[in-house]
């Protein structure tokens, strides 16, 4: 697919994996929209690639559709990056074993709105927008990626809020493609392993942490780099035939359970 001044929108893209996207495809010749809750790394990134920055909650369907309305008007939009999302980490049930201590319900609930609701509301919004480009050669519309996580598959204790709304990613991955391949749009998911982005800190302790966290990775032995997830987005969306995808980036590490 012909990504050369096409626009781009990426969900989370002034950090991590979301702004080494926004880089990698503002550098192949997309225009880039960089959505994001944080306004100044967001205003910071868009400016560095010549882009534009609009201010989104990705639990809000009407800063959803502003945000695509306004990369509509830097052109048709071609290529959508889901990387909005964060964690939670808590057990299942608490200590005390009272009903108070369970996992709570409202931070369950609260992973679940931001990282699968609103990547599907960003999706069927994005690609509702996408159906009304003009097709290419192939009857291409546009491509969407979705970024999930290992912990779909191998979640670690503590991690049932995380891994379910990972999981609800990958899950709906092929059934979306399957149903936009009627209008041209391909959808694949790409599911990062343990990637060094700032969620770790800095300094000496952050690194100790991070050499630990690297000794399960079969190889390379390093946390992975957001420019390596950024090169796989690129290739989901300039690859015409890959669709329907789920692709693991992870130097083949299998998480234990904590």
């Amino acid at each position: 697919m012909e990504i050369n001044g096409k626009v781009a929108i990426v969900t989370g893209g002034s950090s991590g994996i979301g702004a080494a996207s926004v880089r990698l495809l503002a550098a192949r010749g997309m225009k880039v929209l960089v959505a994001d809750i944080n306004e100044e790394k967001g205003n910071a990134i868009a400016k560095e690639v010549g882009g534009a920055f609009a201010k989104v909650d990705v639990t809000s369907t009407d800063q959803i559709i502003e945000s695509i309305d306004m990369a509509r008007s830097m052109g048709e939009v071609w290529a959508l990056v889901n990387s909005a999302g964060f964690g939670w980490a808590q057990r299942t049930i608490g200590k005390d074993g009272s009903y108070e201590s369970a996992h709570s319900l409202d931070a369950f609930k609260r992973v679940i709105d931001l990282n699968l609701i609103g990547t599907f509301d960003f999706l069927r919004l994005t690609a509702t927008a996408m159906s009304q480009n003009s097709p290419d050669a192939d009857g291409q519309r546009g491509s969407i990626v979705n970024i999930a996580s290992v912990a779909a598959f191998d979640g670690q204790i503590g991690q049932a809020s995380y891994s379910a709304s990972k999981g609800g990613v990958v899950g709906m991955t092929l059934p979306i493609a399957r149903d936009l391949g009627a209008v041209g749009v391909r959808v694949n998911t790409v599911a990062p392993g343990l990637i060094d982005t700032p969620i770790y800190g800095e300094g000496e302790r952050a690194e100790e942490f991070k050499a630990k966290l690297a000794k399960d990775v079969v190889f390379p032995h390093r946390l992975g780099k957001p420019e390596e997830l950024a090169s796989m987005v690129l290739e989901c969306i300039a690859n015409s035939y890959m669709n329907g995808q789920v692709i693991r980036v992870d130097g083949g590490i299998r998480l234990p359970p904590k």
